[in-house]
């Protein structure tokens, strides 16, 4: 079947038939667009590393926690001496010793300024934001998966028309040649029959090196290399039915907005962990302590102890008031950052509602092109056969034809991108709203497995 036959399924333009197979490949298994990514999915190291830096991030929480729980701490020390010592109105005395001394020491905090209560929240809050870069990379790397997989399918078209094309202007050269060895055309037709086929040549390299570059995109990105690939189901039905339904469901759903909606709220607490350093310290400290020093005519002795510490900060050095007035200027900079993302939003809403909008009026034309472009190339064939046509508007039909196939391959790749880009701005391209079957990450179950640890240096994986 060829690649410039077009069917259209449920309302939706298709190419058929050897659109959807690569050429020269070595595997021969099929992909569909869904299975190639549950692949990116799983094995994407741009998404693995989004995921293992939001289980560091997690650590956070029980680093910040870690400030309402006490401290324990032992010491000792041990060394030789020599003393030598006369008390008065008696003889003196000298020596040599080992003292030794031994000490466990326990301190709590009691209160600090708050700083604890406001870290602890920062670090929630830098959780939450963490979770939405890593949705909002999943997202990215779903697009670029679609983008890639719909990118080969694209080249593997244009190759097989280009192809065509190629075929075509060999055989009109051949009938040119024919003609003009028996005197109905000039040596001036032969050459510009030449000139195409060269032309064609020349296309046709290029195309093998896009398709090439295609696949190297598509292995870097699935992580495998690409088999039978087939036009993928639509997508529109997820999309909502106005651009401005669009904006807002982008506005309030999008992993980058939502992400830096998080960091204001740490960049809020921020601000007081900074200003917590104005505030009074109030420590509770215990400590049990034995030595051994036949020095000093005792043996050993032992004391416990239990202190309570207050330290008020009075002035050092302007540090603390930098500090806060920066944590200032950051959270100005994080509410700022928000508005920046919904201006991105926005935009990126109405670039690819216009694109899909664009795509799907392209296609109509493309496919009107098509047939008429098809029509023309018969008659005017048929018409240069009796004389009436000269082989310049046969070249020319045959080269008109190529590039309205070619103009309706890329409008229906632009299509899929546009329907999935659209979707990723509404928040819904994740491997749930898209019905991947993968075993879906869920960064919450790490979480709870490290929030309340009070010791231990595996990682919940057993690393």
């Amino acid at each position: 079947m060829s690649v410039a036959r077009l069917v259209r399924r449920n309302g939706y333009a298709i190419l058929a038939g050897a659109s959807i197979i690569v050429l020269g490949m070595g595997s021969a298994s099929a992909q569909s667009l869904d299975a190639a990514l549950a692949m990116a999915y799983v094995n994407n190291p741009t998404l693995n590393s989004a995921r293992a830096g939001t289980r560091a991030v997690d650590e956070k929480v029980p680093q910040a926690l870690s400030g309402y729980r006490p401290t324990l701490g032992a010491s000792a020390s041990a060394g030789p001496e020599a003393y030598r010592y006369q008390p008065t109105g008696t003889t003196a005395s000298s020596g040599n010793a080992w003292p030794r001394q031994f000490a466990l020491t326990a301190a709590y905090t009691l209160f600090n300024g708050f700083i604890t209560g406001n870290q602890t929240r920062t670090a929630e809050s830098q959780v939450r934001g963490q979770r939405e870069t890593l949705r909002n990379t999943e997202q990215t790397v779903l697009l670029n998966g679609v983008t890639a997989y719909m990118n080969v399918i694209q080249a593997i078209a244009l190759l097989d028309l280009q192809r065509q094309s190629l075929a075509a202007f060999e055989q009109e050269l051949r009938a040119t040649r024919d003609r003009f060895n028996v005197g109905e055309v000039t040596r001036t037709d032969v050459a510009q029959a030449e000139a195409r086929v060269a032309d064609a040549q020349y296309q046709v390299s290029q195309a093998v090196a896009n398709l090439s570059s295609a696949r190297a995109v598509y292995r870097q990105v699935i992580g495998v290399e690409p088999g039978k690939l087939f036009t993928p189901r639509s997508i529109e039905g997820m999309l909502p039915p106005k651009v401005d339904r669009v904006i807002s469901g982008g506005l309030s759903q999008h992993p980058a907005i939502k992400a830096s909606e998080f960091a204001v709220d740490a960049a809020v607490f921020q601000v007081k962990v900074a200003e917590g350093a104005l505030m009074p310290n109030l420590s509770l400290q215990g400590q049990l302590q034995q030595s051994y020093d036949s020095s000093i005519g005792v043996e050993r002795v032992g004391t416990a102890a239990a202190t309570l510490n207050l330290s008020v900060p009075i002035y050092q050095g302007g540090v603390e008031y930098a500090n806060i007035r920066q944590a200032k200027e950051l959270l100005s900079q994080a509410r700022i950052d928000v508005d920046v993302n919904r201006d991105a939003i926005r935009a990126q809403a109405v670039q690819f509602w216009g694109a899909l909008e664009a795509a799907k009026v392209q296609i109509q034309a493309a496919q009107a092109s098509v047939a008429a472009n098809t029509l023309a190339l018969e008659g005017v064939r048929e018409e240069w056969r009796v004389g009436q046509r000269t082989t310049t508007d046969v070249l020319n039909a045959q080269r008109d034809l190529t590039n309205s196939q070619s103009a309706l391959v890329v409008a229906q790749r632009d299509r899929v991108v546009a329907a999935y880009s659209l979707v990723s701005i509404i928040g819904r391209l994740d491997a749930v709203s898209l019905g991947l079957k993968v075993d879906v990450y869920n960064p919450q179950v790490h979480y709870n497995q490290v929030r309340d640890s009070w010791a231990g240096v595996r990682t919940p994986d057993g690393k």
